[in-house]
């Protein structure tokens, strides 16, 4: 009943730019909850203390920007150009990467009913938040590279299978 030909026609399957984009969203819409529920925590919070931690939480949020969710990305993407032209749509995370995600709800879910104080968990959010809204612009440059890519291949009558992405996008590097 289920063989390959079946699970081949059921299969979601998209080009390695929607991955891209399909990733970029992903970690966009995640940053921005996060963000928009650290800021309703810390707009319920007194005076100084709101504002001290929405700013410790942004600046943290770019430092892990920076040394962190940008390497995850650039790891990500070389995974995702790597694979064939065609894959699955939920393929823009690896096996492990949905566990980890799971393991990140979890601990979110402890951290939100723990009893620390109401503003380290409201600067955690804000820290990933942001990181997580920033790096997602990876994706998308990388994504608008390879649809220009096909594009331009479109345009020069070029068929598909040669029109790689991957041959074309040079590696994006933080210095």
């Amino acid at each position: 009943m289920f063989n390959a030909n079946f699970l081949a026609k059921i299969t979601p399957s998209v080009s390695r730019s929607c991955l891209l984009m399909g990733a970029g969203i992903m970690w966009t819409c995640v940053g921005i909850t996060l963000s928009v529920v650290a800021s309703y925590r810390l707009f319920h919070m007194e005076w100084p203390q709101n504002l001290l931690g929405g700013l410790g939480g942004a600046a943290l949020g770019l430092v892990c920007c920076r040394y962190g969710f940008i390497r995850v990305a650039e790891k990500n993407i070389a995974r995702i150009l790597g694979r064939p032209e065609r894959n699955c749509f939920f393929a823009f995370q690896t096996w492990r990467g949905y566990g980890l995600i799971f393991v990140m709800m979890f601990m979110g879910h402890v951290l939100r009913h723990s009893p620390l104080p109401p503003i380290i968990p409201a600067v955690i959010y804000l820290t990933v938040g942001v990181a997580l809204t920033l790096s997602s612009s990876t994706y998308y440059e990388f994504a608008a590279r390879a649809c220009e890519k096909i594009k331009k291949g479109a345009a020069q009558g070029v068929p598909p299978a040669s029109r790689s992405p991957s041959k074309s996008v040079k590696p994006f590097t933080v210095s």
